[in-house]
């Protein structure tokens, strides 16, 4: 099994730097597909309600055989449950779904700002924390000013914010805004839906290290520092995006990888989102 770095949150606990996203993974699959990932040697699961497959964690950490302390779980609060009762029914409502008696993080999945109750949903978490319901609390999709806004109105900052980052969409001023504040940077869609698989700095890269492009992209975002999510439904593919930790990219080829970002998001501008 790999052995995957441990990262260090600003509240003192540590999680896997690599991990395994359920993301558009069918509930009627998510069991058999989590398995298969816990098989292959992935230790931190990044889960949401809003995905539908939150008892499959659970079911798949039993089906395992390992102990719940050797498995990383996080959820997220879903829109429609911001505000501070609803935000901590909606923990509870996890931590049922999944069949455990606390959570390692749970993350609000997205600020909302034209329902204004994303502080409000950060004073439920916590309190959750304080409660020994989680461990760690964190933010997802959260840009610099809904970032200063908790913080200035808790004093609490969040452990992690999980934002969108692949070769395209790169983001810079947000993952400096992230460590100014002590925040770790956390991608979802970390291989931007392949589409920079073909790019000319990716496709050099992997044929020198002997690597896929995925591999490549993945490699690039553990030594940007940032913890990654991938996802995969092939067993192949699960340990292909394990098989990371063997090689180094250059600086020249980080460099190259840079000149790729455009800006182009795969997913909506947290600034505007408020499906609910």
């Amino acid at each position: 099994m790999t052995d995957i770095p441990l990262l260090t949150l600003n509240d003192g606990k540590r999680m896997p730097q690599l991990g395994f996203g359920l993301w558009q993974v069918p509930a009627d699959s998510a069991t058999e597909v989590l398995r298969s990932a816990l098989d292959v040697g992935y230790r931190m699961i990044d889960g949401a309600f809003a995905y539908r497959n939150e008892a499959s964690i659970g079911e798949a950490l039993r089906q395992s055989g390992l102990a719940r302390d050797e498995v990383f779980i996080t959820t997220k609060v879903w829109n429609a449950d911001h505000g501070r009762d609803r935000a901590r029914a909606a923990v509870e409502r996890s931590l049922e779904a999944i069949g455990t008696d606390r959570l390692d993080l749970i993350l609000i999945h997205w600020p909302v700002p034209s329902r204004d109750l994303y502080v409000d949903t950060w004073q439920a978490l916590i309190e959750a924390r304080d409660a020994g319901l989680v461990r760690s609390v964190g933010v997802s999709n959260f840009n610099a000013d809904h970032l200063d806004r908790i913080i200035a109105e808790t004093g609490v900052a969040p452990a992690l914010n999980q934002i969108e980052i692949n070769p395209g969409l790169q983001q810079p001023e947000l993952r400096a805004a992230n460590a100014e504040r002590g925040i770790l940077t956390q991608a979802w869609t970390p291989l931007g839906n392949g589409r920079s698989f073909a790019a000319a700095p990716i496709v050099a890269a992997a044929e020198r290290c002997g690597k896929t492009p995925a591999q490549v992209i993945l490699r690039w975002q553990i030594q940007l520092g940032n913890a990654v999510i991938p996802r995969s439904v092939n067993p192949s593919r699960q340990a292909q995006n394990l098989d990371i930790f063997d090689f180094d990219l250059s600086d020249d080829e980080m460099s190259a990888i840079a000149t790729l970002d455009t800006g182009l998001r795969t997913g909506p501008d947290p600034s505007v989102f408020r499906l609910v």
